[in-house]
């Protein structure tokens, strides 16, 4: 298992998100499967959101908390922990550890620059 710390320059969790479709984005041209690990409904429907727009030309093939974890969709986006067939990394935008992480290959931590992120990823860390 590989995990991955990302600390950005910039403050806030719409930082995190812009960064997390890149990753995403990057995994996909992989052809690789990708979970985003959200706080809430209203994360992901933002997330949903962002995945169409956060570039010019980009289009990442995703779904919002599918059941059965639907192969059809190589990106999923939630707030609970994803099917079992989620895929091969996970980017976690909760601020603590995900029960799940162990069932991927790579587990991806997108910290923002603000002190609260980052208390939050050292907690994380060390638990890692």
């Amino acid at each position: 298992m590989r995990i991955d710390f990302y600390v950005l320059k910039e403050p806030g969790g719409e930082a995190r998100e812009r960064f997390a479709c890149r990753i995403a984005e990057k995994a996909f041209g992989l052809g690789q499967r990708l979970h985003l690990l959200v706080g809430d409904a209203g994360a992901a429907q933002r997330l949903d959101e962002l995945l169409w727009t956060f570039r010019a030309g980009s289009f990442l093939p995703h779904a919002i908390d599918p059941a059965g974890g639907d192969p059809d969709h190589p990106i999923t986006v939630g707030a609970a922990e994803p099917p079992e067939l989620s895929g091969q990394v996970l980017v976690n935008l909760q601020d603590e550890v995900p029960a799940c992480f162990e069932r991927f290959e790579r587990v991806v931590e997108i910290v923002a620059a603000d002190e609260s992120s980052r208390q939050a990823a050292r907690r994380r860390f060390s638990f890692y």
